[in-house]
């Protein structure tokens, strides 16, 4: 319990510290407590009273507050002197002042999806940082939303109404009453998640991040069958009675058919002599399993290593899923040797230079990791936050999110219009590749 106080108090510190900084810069720089530093000694090394530190930093009047070596703490401008004129956003129509931000998602510790959502918030909140050294003013609101709320009380709160754009909600029975609500204030929605419902299809102010998986196996199904047409295409069906990459299969094979590609279909139980027949041994191969488990993936792995084996002349290429990246450590080598391609809308570089050090500041900032996941969640509200407060920033309310950042971290994004007088879905989407030269380079539609 007394981790997750710290944490919650280093939102609060970044919170007020991106108000303050966005709205008038009542402060001037931040301080990183040292080991037997006191409020009083601070307040003298900077020129300033203790009670203007603690009006700059409002957690130092919680009772019970101590100061902490490692903490960070926010330098007023002494009275009487004058704090420089926050930078104006160019273009964001009606708004002389910062660049109001919404968050509106669960943020708290109670489960999964709270901590998830946290992560992504602090990575939220170190591209504003990040955003205020361009010169961008910004000041964020946050409102904790769990599974359970009723939303109708958060859209009454003060302040949100003023938002010029918010991110959020994680759950689909809150995106109608919020959707009404932005169309209604004339304020940009990001659905940062995956959510149900074609309220994007309707509502010209939301942005839509998630690609079902109809949009997104769709889309990868048009640049397989262009791409691979050359290829043989082999389906391998695992037995998985589980599988939903039907969404992907079965429009792939009418693709491939409409385009007279080659394509046969085998089992993973079939014999040896059956298994190889469905391969070429004329044109390149390309493998398509039926389901993205991790056992029927080792099992394929088995039974190409069986007839490359056998046939070592047969060019082999494995086309994969995005749940292959968690399998990725486990199968490095061997997604290499069979020229393995991989769709997603992210990829997480942990030799990254820049992500590696975002995640030191991430370390640094929070006493902590980012969680194991994929995607991470941290860099996921960066890159959102870099994206869309860039973005707006520079176009205002003409902002569609059509061109693509290139400077993203881990999840590129660009829109289009879902429909006509419809909001904008994210078509981001990226093949992930592993050549067999162990190399993994990233191919970008």
């Amino acid at each position: 319990m007394r981790h997750f106080a710290r944490y919650l108090f280093l939102l609060a510190t970044l919170l007020v510290c991106l108000g303050g900084m966005a709205q008038n810069k009542t402060w001037r720089e931040m301080h990183k407590v040292k080991k037997s530093e006191t409020v009083y000694g601070i307040a003298r090394q900077y020129g300033v009273t203790v009670d203007e530190l603690m009006k700059a930093n409002p957690d130092m009047s919680v009772p019970g507050y101590v100061l902490k070596k490692g903490d960070y703490i926010f330098i007023p401008y002494p009275s009487g002197s004058k704090a420089p004129a926050a930078a104006k956003p160019k273009a964001v129509a009606g708004n002389d002042g910062a660049l109001r931000v919404g968050v509106v998602l669960p943020l708290h510790n109670v489960d999964g999806d709270g901590r998830r959502m946290v992560e992504y918030y602090r990575g939220l909140l170190m591209a504003c940082e990040d955003l205020k050294k361009e010169g961008l003013s910004i000041a964020v609101s946050a409102w904790n939303v769990p599974i359970d709320a009723d939303i109708y009380q958060t859209l009454v709160k003060d302040g949100i109404d003023k938002c010029d754009i918010i991110f959020g909600p994680l759950y689909s029975k809150q995106v109608k009453p919020l959707s009404f609500f932005v169309k209604d204030n004339g304020i940009k929605l990001v659905i940062p998640f995956s959510i149900t419902g074609g309220d994007v299809d309707t509502n010209p102010n939301i942005f839509q991040v998630y690609q079902s998986p109809e949009d997104f196996y769709g889309r990868v199904a048009d640049h397989f069958a262009y791409r691979f047409k050359d290829y043989n295409v082999v389906v391998i069906d695992c037995n998985d009675k589980t599988s939903d990459k039907g969404v992907f299969t079965f429009p792939l094979r009418k693709k491939l058919a409409d385009k007279g590609v080659s394509c046969s279909v085998t089992n993973l139980t079939s014999s040896d002599a059956i298994f190889a027949g469905a391969f070429s041994a004329v044109k390149p191969n390309m493998v398509v399993l039926n389901t993205a488990r991790s056992p029927e993936l080792n099992q394929a792995l088995a039974r190409l290593d069986e007839l490359t084996g056998s046939h070592p002349s047969l060019k082999v290429s494995l086309f994969g899923y995005t749940e292959w990246l968690m399998y990725v450590k486990y199968n490095l080598d061997r997604f290499c040797k069979y020229d393995t391609y991989i769709p997603a809308n992210f990829y997480y570089n942990e030799y990254s230079s820049r992500v590696r050090a975002l995640e030191s500041r991430y370390r640094a900032a929070f006493n902590s990791p980012m969680m194991d996941y994929l995607p991470r969640f941290a860099l996921t509200g960066y890159d959102q936050g870099m994206f869309f407060l860039r973005g707006l920033h520079a176009q205002g309310k003409n902002f569609t999110g059509e061109a693509e950042d290139k400077r993203a971290l881990q999840t590129p994004l660009h829109f289009a219009r879902a429909k006509a007088g419809g909001g904008y879905r994210n078509q981001a989407l990226q093949f992930v590749h592993y050549n067999p030269d162990k190399s993994i380079s990233i191919i970008s539609f």
